[in-house]
């Protein structure tokens, strides 16, 4: 994602990401109880994980990541009137480059005169699943979130 916002941002593509909480809690990362600890895990998350684009920090009951959705790893695309354009429940570098690359087309058009409609579209996209990588994620976390994860999920 830090790619795809590098590369659209010469466009007017503005990225940023929405910290909201601990998807797996652990004793490295426990459930959060105070924006302190909020700040200093969103500071891991850029850090640790190269998070280069700008983060801001939801409430700390989640009262951002509620009222769009609560969807696990989500993305959303607005335009510049502030309408949502593309929401996705989880975020894959691909949909939205895919999105991206409509969306500033759908400006172009309109800059030679086309009439354009607005319609709404359902669709499925998949994903690439990297199960190591995940684990991976899980064990910076702490045992518990592994041992969890693997209790609910198998």
């Amino acid at each position: 994602m830090n790619a795809i916002a590098d590369q659209y941002a010469d466009q007017g593509v503005g990225s940023i990401f929405l910290y909201t909480h601990e998807a797996h809690p652990g004793e490295n990362y426990p459930h959060l109880t105070s924006m302190e600890q909020k700040t200093r895990n969103a500071h891991d998350l850029r850090d640790v994980l190269g998070v280069t684009r700008p983060i801001l920090i939801d409430a700390l009951d989640g009262a951002c990541h509620r009222t769009y959705g609560s969807m696990p790893n989500m993305t959303w695309i607005f335009n510049r009137a502030g309408i949502p354009i593309y929401k996705s429940d989880w975020s894959d570098a691909a949909s939205v480059e895919n999105a991206l690359i409509y969306f500033l087309n759908v400006g172009e058009r309109r800059k030679s005169r086309e009439r354009l409609a607005p319609f709404h579209v359902e669709r499925l996209d998949y994903r690439s699943q990297d199960r190591e990588a995940f684990y991976n994620g899980l064990e910076r976390s702490g045992q518990k979130a592994v041992d969890e994860f693997r209790k609910a999920f198998g």
